[in-house]
């Protein structure tokens, strides 16, 4: 773990972070987030009998978007060739909520912790935009990093 925040210079500026000199090498991450709701509305979603159609879908292709987008959202990200983005929702009824996982992969010189984090995030955010008519006091919660491999600072896992 470094002893400094990368994205603050010398003076005390925020700046992005010079990856030119940095090496290409295989960079992957792997964040998670939970939403929990009242077990009728995950029934509704789980059952498909939701007004606004799929929400699971919808929470998907949402989560995979915003992970494209990350640099246009986090101001000092650097806009990254993502080669893969996945989104996945699992419903567990026995604790009323929602698992979002995503995985983000690249070659490349800065890693993907910032576009994973932003998948599972947006997708948590969409299933409580679609879900939002039926119940408004959904909880998000638990959004983390849970692995990265590659780069400098090498593998973490929580």
């Amino acid at each position: 773990m470094s002893d400094r925040f990368t994205h603050i210079n010398a003076d005390g500026n925020a700046h992005m972070v010079d990856v030119t000199e940095k090496a290409v090498t295989e960079r992957e991450a792997r964040a998670e987030a939970f939403i929990d709701m009242a077990p009728n509305t995950l029934t509704m979603i789980m059952s498909g009998s939701h007004h606004k159609g799929d929400v699971f879908a919808t929470a998907r292709i949402a989560g995979i978007q915003a992970a494209k987008k990350t640099s246009d959202l986090i101001p000092l990200c650097h806009p990254l060739m993502l080669t893969k983005v996945e989104v996945d929702l699992e419903a567990q009824p026995e604790n009323n909520r929602v698992r979002i996982t995503s995985l983000c992969k690249l070659s490349g010189k800065t890693g993907v912790e910032m576009e994973v984090l932003t998948a599972a995030s947006v997708a948590a955010l969409t299933i409580y935009d679609m879900c939002k008519a039926v119940q408004k006091d959904m909880i998000i919660s638990q959004v983390r990093l849970l692995e990265k491999r590659g780069g400098k600072s090498g593998h973490f896992k929580a």
